[in-house]
């Protein structure tokens, strides 16, 4: 019997869902006929359902029974003296464009404040959900005017965001994260949609100043840290630098937020910056882990832009930091940079490996030990030792499967499928991660499953994608200049194929990675020209836009050049917000576009 109660309980839940949801689909298909006559079974059996009852009037408005909607409205708030009902019965008449019998109630609803304060937010939020924002507001208002103590500061700072009273919502929000700390994330997340939504620069210049009188007039470092945390937004990471040395000066407890603001810096390109938030890291603390991930940090960037004549001085550091802090568990990154740097920079796989496998004696755990493995099977592709590769990744996969590490080493178990042309496998492992939860991740997968699909229907022998994935292959061993013109002869020998925009795009970014950056802009264009309806159309127009973007950031050129490099990377970016709504490119390239408007300069 226990048993059969349960399973009755179940299926009348999954019937009572499947209605609610059958309800929804027809008020919002605007089939508002069957969706009240769903809504008033529904309410029939939960009779104080809220919800219920407002959909029911609302298509009964949306019908035009506006004496029906009445009668309801009535019916219920003699049953429930719900005092924002009255903001409903008002709202009903001013739908009728009987502004005077609106006021009557909306009047009668403020006067439910009057005799009780704690009526404020649900009146306000009936006003507010018919766009009433000025009635919401002064019912806020009114509650605190007679009882002070209430705090309405969060829902009156964003009505006064969409009334558009900039320096009012500012001033509130302000006021109500440095009284209510706990509130400041919810805070910073609306200033942050603020500032990302407002095209005007004002409330970037009301915002600026705000915080700046704040933090003149007052001493506490909440200030300096909300102001870090604006020019974060603004990715002006020096100027935040400057508020956090000072939080770092008066309170040297903690350099987690430096740490965290160098590898933003480093992570947005903004490496001058990085270098000298990891070096002031460096000089600030005797904490051996944090001095080896910034010294890592720093080597990373000097391997980036490194010349023949650079690597044996770079060789030297990594010798004398392992020398002077040993290989343990604090210097494993070190220790895998340096693994790396040997087996792709200088192309010596074998002390590489010989690293990694010792560092994987240490006493680690399942995630230190993942990452050791995945460094080693890519040097084991290097190789060419395809099938020892695949079986570190496996490890890695099973010990971590629903970790975005597993999904990381399936990725990389594909792509050693595919450099060993192996397409059919690889193809099924692409197909499977094109589901998977990281977005980067299942984005390369479904490039790489269309690639193999397009080029194999275009051709059954398979010959160009084996000449794609052995240049592939050249540039992931690092082996760029050959790479480069393996990609050229393929741009010649496959000219007017469908893999000719693959192979132009492959060759674009191995330029801009590898070469002055300026010399892939050409290339770009002539990928926008050559394929203006093409799978990479989104990725030229934001990279070519990255490129002139970081030429006037870094003031690299005359003043008529700069200005030239400005507005075209605008019109690059705005290509992408305009044509590419669904691009994982859309929502940095609006960003950077309003920044280069000026949205963000005083």
């Amino acid at each position: 019997m226990k048993k059969l109660s349960i399973i009755l309980c179940l299926i009348s839940w999954q019937l009572w869902s499947q209605n609610e949801q059958l309800a929804q689909n027809y008020f919002d298909k605007g089939e508002f006929e069957k969706a009240k006559i769903s809504y008033e079974t529904l309410l029939g059996t939960q009779p104080y359902n809220s919800l219920y009852f407002q959909r029911v009037v609302e298509c009964q408005q949306q019908l035009q029974d506006f004496q029906g909607a009445e009668k309801n409205l009535l019916n219920r708030s003699k049953q429930y003296q719900q005092a924002s009902l009255l903001v409903e019965l008002g709202y009903n008449y001013q739908l009728q464009k009987q502004s005077d019998k609106a006021k009557k109630y909306f009047d009668q609803a403020l006067d439910k404040i009057r005799k009780n304060p704690n009526e404020a937010y649900g009146i306000a939020v009936a006003f507010e959900r018919h766009v009433l924002l000025d009635l919401a507001l002064q019912s806020y208002e009114l509650a605190l005017s007679l009882s002070p103590q209430m705090n309405f500061n969060f829902q009156m700072a964003l009505l006064h965001g969409q009334l558009g009273h900039t320096d009012q919502m500012i001033d509130i929000f302000l006021t109500e994260a440095y009284v209510n700390p706990q509130n400041l994330p919810l805070i910073q997340n609306q200033l942050a949609r603020f500032m990302q939504e407002d095209a005007s620069v004002n409330f970037h210049e009301t915002l600026k100043k705000a915080l700046l009188l704040r933090a003149q007039k007052n001493t506490d470092l909440f200030w300096n840290q909300l102001l870090s945390w604006y020019y974060v937004q603004q990715r002006e990471y020096g100027k935040a630098f400057i508020q956090e040395k000072a939080i770092y000066k008066r309170n040297p407890e903690s350099l987690a937020n430096i740490i965290n603001l160098a590898q933003l810096a480093h992570d947005e390109g903004s490496k001058s910056i990085a270098k000298d938030i990891f070096t002031f890291i460096i000089e600030s603390t005797k904490d051996v882990e944090l001095i080896v991930k910034a010294q890592d940090y720093l080597l990373q960037m000097r391997i980036e832009v490194a010349q023949p004549a650079d690597l044996p001085p770079i060789t030297a550091d990594f010798d004398i930091l392992l020398k002077r802090f040993g290989q343990t568990p604090f210097t494993l990154p070190l220790q895998k940079s340096y693994a790396h740097y040997l087996a792709f920079s200088l192309q010596q796989p074998i002390p590489a490996k010989k690293m990694l496998k010792q560092a994987l004696e240490l006493p680690l755990n399942v995630f230190q030990k993942a990452d050791l493995k995945m460094e080693l099977a890519d040097i084991l592709v290097l190789e060419q030792n395809f099938n020892q590769a695949l079986i570190y990744y496996s490890q890695i996969q099973e010990e971590l499967k629903d970790h975005e590490i597993g999904h990381e080493a399936s990725l990389k178990s594909a792509k050693t499928s595919y450099f060993n042309t192996d397409f059919t496998w690889a193809q099924q492992q692409f197909k499977a991660l094109k589901s998977a939860s990281t977005q980067l991740i299942a984005n390369d997968a479904l490039d790489y499953f269309l690639l193999i699909s397009d080029a194999t229907v275009a051709d059954s022998t398979q010959t160009a994608l084996k000449s794609l994935a052995k240049a592939d292959f050249l540039n992931f061993q690092n082996k760029k200049q050959a790479a480069q013109a393996a990609y050229q002869e393929m741009a010649q020998q496959y000219k007017g194929q469908e893999i000719e925009e693959v192979i132009g795009y492959r060759l674009a970014k191995l330029i801009e990675k590898t070469a002055n950056p300026i010399a892939a802009i050409p290339y770009y264009e002539g990928l926008i020209a050559q394929f203006p309806e093409g799978i990479y159309n989104d990725e030229a127009h934001y990279f070519l836009a990255e490129i002139y973007r970081t030429l006037v950031e870094n003031n690299l050129g005359e003043v008529t050049y700069l200005v030239e490099c400005k507005q075209k990377a605008m019109a690059a970016y705005e290509y992408v917000i305009l044509n590419h709504e669904d691009s994982i490119y859309f929502t940095e390239a609006r960003k950077k576009f309003r920044a280069l408007r000026g949205d963000k300069t005083l």
